[in-house]
Parts: structure tokens; C-alpha cells; sequence
């Protein structure tokens, strides 16, 4: 069962690409909701894509595919900052719009702060930052961008001052690049590896030692999703 506000999106979209051939701008569902922010946008859309009523297409960045409508959607009060919406009784035998809708090309992430890519420095920093983050290597969670400090990954592509986009997870599997908090208090990025019972951070560069950590003593916070790198 959709919530309200997961509700008014969806048909808010649904509405809108019926009358127009394309998909509001997260701006204007932000408004149509009267929602003080787009991050609030970005929940919902999440929300329903794992509910299974919006899927992103894997191919186009700034589309998402309309997968179903509830099973019955009745006429409603439209969202604040709207127009008549036009809502109409679906008929449950109808199959739903399938037309791809176009949204936002990025989404605004919580930069907090450095994280080293060898000697392990503080860790995960409050919010210091916020920058914008194309969709298309994104998918669904929460996630953050952190800036690398350090050389020990250079041979998976990772270079001193890049920003890697991580996915908040507590769990990774042998072989991911991952946000790992060490004894509670160290934070670095590095290929986790399972050996036994222990846990192998590993560096992309010779220069550096693999460490060696019993379960208890590494915390996995996020895992690699994707790098952005400024030329100057």
C-alpha cells in the first residue's frame, strides 16, 4: 500500500505525461507536493521504484518507466500548487502507460568529507559539501560523496582528489571497493576481501601492505558506485 504523498506522486506523473508526452521536473513535483525540498522528491521516487511502480531505464540516464498503477485510483483533491489534476477511475484491466518519462539528470548528494585511499586518516566527516551527481550511475538507497586522499588505489582508477560516489550499505561482497571504518575510528577506501574468519582490506598499488582484521574489528559503511574526476 502506497502513502499518501507516494500516491499524489505517482499519479502527479502519471497525470502529467498523459496530457503533455513528458514528465515534470522534480522542481515542479516538489511544488505539486509542497514539499520543502527535491531530497523529499528523491525519497518518494525511491520508495516507489522499490515498491515496484517506477523502474529507472538502465540505458537513459534521465527517464524512468511508469511499471504500474494501484490497482484502482480514484479521483482525488489535486496537489497543492496544481491545477485540476483530471484524476479518473482506472479501469484494473487497463494496463498502464508504459511511455518513458523524463526527470532530472542528477541528484544533490551530502559531500562529507576525505577518505583515504592509504593510511587510514579520521573517520566519515558531518556534511561538509553538497554537490550535484548524474543519475545514470546512481540507483536506489541512500548514497554520499566522499574526496579521495591518497595514492593506494591508483591501479583500480582511483587517484588522489577524485570523488567517489558511495551507496550506504552495511554489507559488501568479497571483492567490492568499499567505504570500511576501522576500529571504530579509521576510515579509508579499499577492496575488501573475506578470508576465513578475517577480513583483507586490500590497496590497488604495490606500495601499499594488505591489512588484516578479525570481523569485529571492521565496519563496512558504503560501497563504490561511481568516480567523478575534475580536469583543471
Amino acid at each position: 500500500m502506497l502513502t499518501r504523498k507516494q500516491h499524489e506522486l505517482l499519479m502527479f506523473i502519471h497525470e502529467r505525461i498523459k496530457e503533455s508526452g513528458v514528465s515534470p521536473s522534480f522542481d515542479e513535483m516538489k511544488d505539486a507536493l509542497d514539499l520543502a525540498s527535491k531530497s523529499g522528491i528523491h525519497r518518494l521516487i525511491t520508495a516507489l521504484e522499490e515498491r515496484g511502480f517506477l523502474r529507472r531505464l538502465p540505458h537513459r540516464a534521465r527517464a524512468l518507466e511508469v511499471v504500474k498503477l494501484p490497482q484502482q485510483a480514484t479521483a482525488s483533491a489535486p496537489p497543492k500548487g496544481r491545477g485540476p489534476a483530471r484524476l479518473s477511475v482506472v479501469d484494473p484491466g487497463e494496463p498502464p502507460s508504459l511511455a518513458p518519462l523524463a526527470a532530472n539528470d542528477t541528484r544533490e548528494l551530502s559531500v562529507l568529507g576525505r577518505i583515504a585511499a592509504g593510511t587510514p586518516i579520521e573517520a566519515i566527516q558531518q556534511e561538509r559539501d553538497r554537490m550535484h551527481v548524474p543519475e545514470a550511475i546512481l540507483g536506489a538507497g541512500e548514497h554520499f560523496v566522499l574526496e579521495v586522499q591518497g595514492d593506494s588505489m591508483i591501479n583500480a582508477g582511483i587517484l588522489d582528489g577524485d570523488k567517489v560516489v558511495i551507496r550506504r550499505t552495511d554489507s559488501a561482497n568479497s571483492g567490492d571497493i568499499v567505504v570500511a571504518l576501522v576500529m571504530g575510528e579509521e576510515a579509508t577506501l579499499k577492496r575488501l576481501r573475506r578470508r576465513g574468519a578475517s577480513i583483507a582490506l586490500e590497496a590497488a598499488n604495490p606500495a601499499y601492505e594488505t591489512r588484516i582484521f578479525g570481523p569485529d574489528q571492521v565496519e563496512v559503511q558504503g560501497k563504490l558506485v561511481g568516480l567523478i574526476r575534475a580536469y583543471h
